[in-house]
């Protein structure tokens, strides 16, 4: 079987430098908050372009510290993409607000900055008939437009001057779930710096991950960032036992923080390594009949932390490619609206018709800087036959 994601081949890769990272930190013994912290912290600022990085337990807890950092909580509605990972909704619900889903674009499978504008107008409106709405923007007392969270899918940044736009017409704040996004540009800057706060996680399948859970907020705003610093250590003042507000233990483990800076060294190859697979792909299966490949708009760049593909008999395609050994993965099966843990919202299927549509034909293909072209003719041969099996 192919590897999916080739993780053993990049530690083969930077085997000595991880391994002389983790002794170091074994040696020091500072195994919370050590100095390879702020020396990652240092040089993921550096390589981004952005004036603060803030590290934390996982990409979730930079969601949640970036949310919690501009006061989101009850009575705050916040916009949101529901063809993601539950995180995304998850921390919007953590802290009392409530989320509205907006549709995708099918193209990009990003949020779609028109429908933005029509979700908000439909909230401010209480007109469920413009846009759909959950039911507690109906009920009780009228939700306040707070926040977008825009999610750059699969490693494509979202249209945020389009979101900007909409944001600064409604008075939204804008963070960047940019999880699957580091390393790659819009507008010549670096994703996780299109928007006032921005959070990526380092979970081990993403473009720039850790050996376990990590990641971190980037932003320009000091305070916000100093705001961010003391949540990750229980609201952490002056001193550890100085707590001026409630926060988490969300703290990037040194020895993560070690791996990741061995890891970082390499990354701009492997971003550069990931384009090479997907132009392969791109060339090798622009002709496949009824086979829609990822769209990457001349503006921006792209991390290609999935390489999507979507069709119609995904389920009868998949099962011909495991015989022939080759992986795929669902990113993702089911919307967020349609998920059990957000029935309480009142969505019903239908209400995101673009998302429903993806979530029943998208599937990714193994993706990494260690796919070689021998490999990808292997996958793409294999889904050519997989597609003609379908069509006769």
């Amino acid at each position: 079987m192919i590897p999916f994601i080739d993780l053993k081949a990049q530690y083969a890769r930077i085997e000595g430098d991880v391994r002389a990272r983790m002794d170091a930190v074994l040696a020091h013994g500072r195994f919370i908050m050590g100095p390879e912290v702020a020396e990652l912290e240092e040089g993921l600022a550096r390589f981004a372009g952005s004036g603060h990085c803030v590290t934390c337990s996982s990409g979730t807890d930079a969601l949640l510290m970036a949310l919690m950092a501009q006061g989101i909580g009850p009575g705050d509605a916040v916009f949101t993409s529901p063809f993601t990972f539950i995180a995304t909704a998850e921390v919007i619900t953590l802290l009392g607000a409530t989320p509205i889903f907006v549709d995708i674009d099918p193209a990009t499978f990003n949020l779609d900055p028109d429908r933005l504008d029509q979700a908000v107008a439909a909230l401010v409106g209480r007109d469920p008939s413009a846009h759909p709405l959950p039911s507690a923007a109906l009920d009780g007392a009228p939700l306040r437009p707070a926040m977008v969270i825009p999610v750059d899918l699969f490693g494509l940044p979202a249209d945020y001057d389009e979101i900007h736009a909409v944001a600064a017409k409604h008075g939204l704040a804008v963070l960047a779930d940019a999880a699957q996004s580091f390393g790659a540009e819009y507008g010549g800057r670096r994703a996780v710096t299109c928007a006032r706060a921005a959070a990526t996680s380092f979970f081990p399948a993403k473009p720039l991950g850790c050996f376990g859970d990590g990641g971190a907020v980037f932003t320009d705003d000091a305070t916000l960032a100093e705001t961010c610093r003391s949540l990750r250590v229980h609201g952490k003042g002056g001193h550890k036992y100085d707590n001026v507000r409630t926060g988490l233990n969300a703290r990037l483990d040194t020895l993560q923080a070690a791996v990741l800076l061995a890891k970082l060294a390499v990354f701009p190859d492997e971003l550069d390594e990931r384009r090479a697979v997907a132009d392969g792909y791109a060339e090798r299966l622009g002709d496949v009949p009824d086979l829609t490949l990822p769209t990457v708009p001349p503006d921006r760049t792209c991390a290609w932390a999935q390489y999507t593909v979507r069709h119609a008999a995904r389920e009868a395609i998949q099962a011909a490619l495991r015989e022939a050994g080759v992986p795929t993965a669902v990113y993702y099966p089911c919307p967020l609206h349609l998920q059990t843990a957000f029935a309480g919202l009142g969505y019903s299927a239908g209400d995101f018709p673009a998302a429903e549509a993806a979530s029943n034909e998208v599937f990714s293909l193994p993706m990494s800087p260690y796919v070689t072209p021998p490999t990808l003719d292997v996958i793409c041969d294999a889904l050519k036959d997989a597609v003609r099996g379908v069509g006769a």
